[in-house]
């Protein structure tokens, strides 16, 4: 007799649990969810295409020699922060960062990382554009791929005037993201000085 009414409770539970389910309401998060899934493997392909770009674009510049020969010079010696990792060493063609565009396959600066044995690392590089520049062209913040760049107002650490930046980390993972300025894993200690 006790198992009959147990076993007409869970039926009526079952019928219950399945009107729910089909309910607006949860198909309706059903949907959400579903519906989210391709927005992040989107987002996700966005950015692989990127760093895609941007290890293609460099490639060559492991051998830092390759860099200066093409106008990149060490500039700002080794960039850390105070407790949020580094930047690292920013090999600047000027040329390309007084241009006012932006050009995933021409980086405006390659990023380094100083090795213990006195080599250089590459690990990414860094699109920079003046914001005057920019702004007096266009009137949206410049984004590369479908990654916006960042805002760095004057004053800042670099003596530069406010400029619009974008780190891609392509040649070492960072744990925090391929697109954000300090790379947790990124040191300084092994640099000696301005001249590498």
């Amino acid at each position: 007799m006790k198992i009959r009414r147990f076993a007409k409770h869970g039926v009526a539970g079952v019928l219950v649990l399945m009107s729910f389910a089909s309910s607006p309401v949860l198909a309706q998060r059903d949907h959400s969810h579903a519906a989210a899934a391709p927005a992040r493997a989107t987002q996700k392909a966005k950015a692989s295409a990127l760093v895609n770009v941007v290890r293609d674009a460099t490639e060559r510049f492991h051998d830092v020699a390759v860099a200066e020969n093409e106008g990149y010079s060490l500039h700002f010696g080794c960039v850390s922060g105070s407790d949020y990792g580094a930047m690292g060493m920013h090999f600047v063609n000027f040329p390309l960062m007084m241009d006012g565009e932006l050009d995933a396959t021409r980086p405006e600066i390659v990023l380094y990382e100083p090795q213990q044995n006195g080599s250089l690392q590459l690990t990414g590089a860094d699109y920079l554009v003046l914001a005057e520049a920019w702004d007096a062209k266009h009137d949206s913040p410049p984004e590369l791929m479908g990654q916006l760049l960042h805002l760095f107002e004057a004053p800042n650490r670099f003596g530069l005037p406010a400029f619009y930046t974008l780190h891609v980390w392509a040649w070492k993972d960072s744990p925090t993201g391929a697109f954000v300025n300090w790379h947790a894993d990124v040191s300084c200690d092994a640099f000696s000085g301005q001249n590498p």
